[in-house]
Order: C-alpha cells, then sequence, then structure tokens
C-alpha cells in the first residue's frame, strides 16, 4: 500500500479530513485508510475516525489498527523536545 492512502490530521476544518476518509473508501476504492496525527491534533483524528466510521461509513470499515509513538525533535529555540503520535489504520469491511 502506498502513502498515497494516508491522510495526516492538522488545522484544516474538521469536516475536511472526514471527507478525505470517506472519499479515499468510496471514489479511490481504497482498501485501507491510514490517519495519522501528532501532538494536540490526535484528539482530532479520533475524533474524524469516529465520525467517519459511524456516520458516513457504517458497516462498511472497521478500525484495524492503532499505533501510539513519539518522535523527538529539536524546535525553534534549539530544545529537543518529543511528540506523541498516533496512526489509525482503517479497513473496508469484506
Amino acid at each position: 500500500m502506498g502513502e498515497d492512502n494516508s491522510i495526516f490530521i492538522g488545522g484544516k476544518p474538521f469536516m475536511n479530513y472526514v471527507t478525505g476518509v470517506v472519499m479515499q473508501f468510496t471514489t479511490k476504492s481504497a482498501t485501507e485508510v491510514i490517519v495519522k496525527a501528532r501532538g494536540k491534533f490526535i484528539s482530532r483524528a479520533v475524533d474524524v475516525v469516529e465520525v467517519a466510521t459511524k456516520r458516513f461509513l457504517e458497516g462498511t470499515s472497521t478500525i484495524k489498527d492503532i499505533k501510539i509513538d513519539s518522535e523527538e525533535f529539536t524546535n525553534k529555540e534549539g530544545k529537543q523536545v518529543r511528540v506523541s503520535t498516533i496512526e489509525i489504520v482503517l479497513g473496508k469491511n469484506s
């Protein structure tokens, strides 16, 4: 599976991400969609997945896997910081 099926959650309007997830399954015929987020956007990623699977893709997709991790990087001030990450894998029901 290519990275084409990944949706990165950020600061855009909430429904843009829900629409993106639904479009991957409906128009691109994806069998899997990965929703990824870091830091403060993790809760938004969970909400996007819940709305997409329970309202728009009811009965047609399920959560296959959830991966949590953290990344370390240097911020603008030159300080090492850790940020939590999440990957939620949605799969099409057969």
